[in-house]
């Protein structure tokens, strides 16, 4: 496969930026009560410098009751003060800029919290009033109205609709939630909902930012009749391909939001950008969210979950890079994010043995070596690749998965709302470690930490791994320095071979090659070695192990 750049319509920053996401509980603690905030973002800053990614994407930050980490957000124009203050954003993304890095903000525009002004304005107002029109209420069915109004389930478990208290005491509506009780879904077909969005993205733009990464943008449109759907609900799943698609999800409405959007992201100097967290498969089906009048990218959620194979890699490269060269967009790839479980745990797990929604105690351990292993083999490969990376803070790290957390100290509604059979997602927000001998591993000035730190997390520590050859950090570093240096991301794909066993393509004046078979495979001769995850064994390549290649 070659891919034609004159199909690649778009230009800008974005089409090959190296993006890093910071979850902001669990980067830096500046004062020290265990929970991450921007004025400690801030003073890390020149960690990313360092590392020579492009740009930084923050997760939520506003106030919120924490329900579930800062998604259930109760005012979108401030600060929680969990984190900071209005101020404090305003530094942050002065600073960021200063050092030539952009800054990309979390909307979560499904729904609110159940906090939110509206919604308590919602609560207090009768059925069929303007307040509740801002939301999904709807009575409930049988003779009491006892019965939810369909058979829809959460996301997070149980069910997806929970019924209210009416001022007097009786039972009242029920309200839909797609996610946590605490997270009621806003009612799209509402204009008002489209014009507070609209003045929220100027807030937030007029402010700086670089542009909002889409939180469930795939969900804003539900089916009109809100039809019972009898499919069971899986935490952040895709649409399969041979069924037909949920009423609640990827429906055509959500399309015309965007493009709304894009005007006004149009309208501000600077190449602002919107990034969707759509889960929609096919790859065909998730372009059509970046057509040149929509979102500037989405992250291909089929990419991280493809398994460690050569022909799956294969085959989704070649299918990403298709889909989106059709409208003119580029590729985004990632491998790890704050809703799946880190990679160097996940390519430790036996190949085709699904993906755990979490790992915890008495569950199937990975093997962490391998993990970290086919984890450094498969970054070189992404960052190789022509289009935009995201990076999950703590991956230049090594950072694994933390498997063995007290069930007692998790905080993912998942965990309780799926009867304690899906862990959830705390096992990769565990705050991460700066210096191995600090407390809290440097993450804050104190040994408190919102979730534990696994013992073994000192030798993951920046301070053990900065200029040490061969350590994790470095090889990202290095990495991205090729990345930038040969122009990876604005480049052209040229498949060389594609087995079983191994897969090879060209990316300019580089060659990459990365082994999945149990043999070793010779080194072209006389190839300059540019990057290797792993050390070459007598001028052949291991298992899995990526190397970078020129001449």
């Amino acid at each position: 496969m070659n891919t034609d750049p004159t199909q690649q319509t778009a230009t800008g920053w974005w089409t090959e930026a190296a993006i890093y996401q910071i979850y902001p509980r669990s980067f830096a603690d500046s004062n020290g009560d265990g929970i991450g905030d921007l004025p400690g973002i801030t003073a890390r800053l020149d960690h990313l410098v360092e590392l020579g990614v492009d740009a930084v994407w923050l997760s939520p930050f506003y106030p919120s009751p924490q329900a579930d980490a800062g998604y259930d957000v109760a005012d979108y124009r401030d600060v929680d003060p969990l984190f900071g203050t209005l101020a404090d954003a305003d530094k942050l993304i002065a600073e960021a800029r200063s050092r030539g890095l952009r800054v990309i903000v979390d909307l979560v525009p499904n729904h609110t919290s159940s906090a939110h002004r509206w919604f308590q304005e919602a609560l207090a107002a009768a059925p069929g009033s303007a307040q509740r029109s801002r939301y999904i209420f709807r009575d409930g069915l049988g003779p009491a109205g006892d019965q939810p109004p369909n058979d829809w389930q959460s996301v997070f478990g149980g069910p997806a609709w929970t019924r209210t208290v009416d001022p007097d005491g009786q039972p009242g509506q029920w309200y839909l939630h797609l996610f946590d009780t605490g997270q009621p879904d806003l009612n799209w077909d509402n204009p008002e909902v489209h014009e507070e969005f609209l003045d929220v993205l100027r807030f937030w733009l007029d402010r700086g930012v670089d542009g909002f990464r889409v939180d469930v943008a795939h969900g804003l449109i539900k089916q009109a009749n809100l039809p019972d759907w009898q499919e069971p609900q899986e935490i952040l799943s895709g649409n399969e391909i041979d069924k037909p698609r949920p009423p609640m999800w990827d429906q055509e409405g959500v399309h015309e939001i965007y493009r709304q959007w894009r005007q006004v992201l149009d309208s501000y100097p600077g190449e602002r950008v919107l990034v969707a967290e759509a889960w929609v498969e096919p790859a065909e089906r998730l372009a059509r969210y970046v057509r040149p009048d929509e979102m500037h990218q989405a992250f291909n959620f089929e990419y991280l979950l493809a398994a460690w194979t050569a022909p799956a890699q294969y085959a989704v490269i070649t299918r990403s890079l298709e889909a989106t060269d059709s409208v003119g967009a580029p590729t985004t790839w990632v491998l790890s994010n704050h809703d799946v479980v880190r990679h160097a745990s996940r390519l430790g797990l036996a190949v085709g043995g699904g993906r755990p929604n979490g790992i915890g105690i008495g569950d199937p351990q990975p093997d962490a070596a391998l993990g970290l292993r086919r984890a450094r083999a498969a970054t070189l490969l992404m960052l190789a690749l022509p289009g935009s990376a995201y990076l999950f803070q703590g991956e230049e790290l090594g950072l694994p998965e933390h498997t063995t957390m007290p069930d007692e100290a998790r905080q993912d509604p998942t965990w309780a709302r799926s009867g304690h059979t899906q862990r959830g997602r705390d096992g990769c927000r565990v705050p991460i470690p700066w210096e191995a001998d600090a407390p809290s591993y440097g993450f804050g000035p104190t040994d408190a930490s919102w979730l534990p730190q696994p013992p073994s997390w000192a030798e993951y520590a920046l301070d053990r791994q900065r200029d040490v050859p061969g350590s994790t950090y470095e090889l990202y570093r290095a990495a991205l320095r090729l990345r930038r240096a040969h122009g990876l991301g604005r480049g052209t794909l040229e498949w060389l071979s594609s087995g079983d066993e191994t897969l090879a393509f060209r990316n300019g004046d580089v060659t990459v090659l990365t082994n999945f078979g149990e043999a070793p495979v010779p080194v072209p001769p006389n190839a300059e070695v540019l990057a290797t995850s792993a050390p070459l064994t007598e001028g052949t390549i291991p298992t899995d192990v990526t190397v970078y290649l020129r001449g």
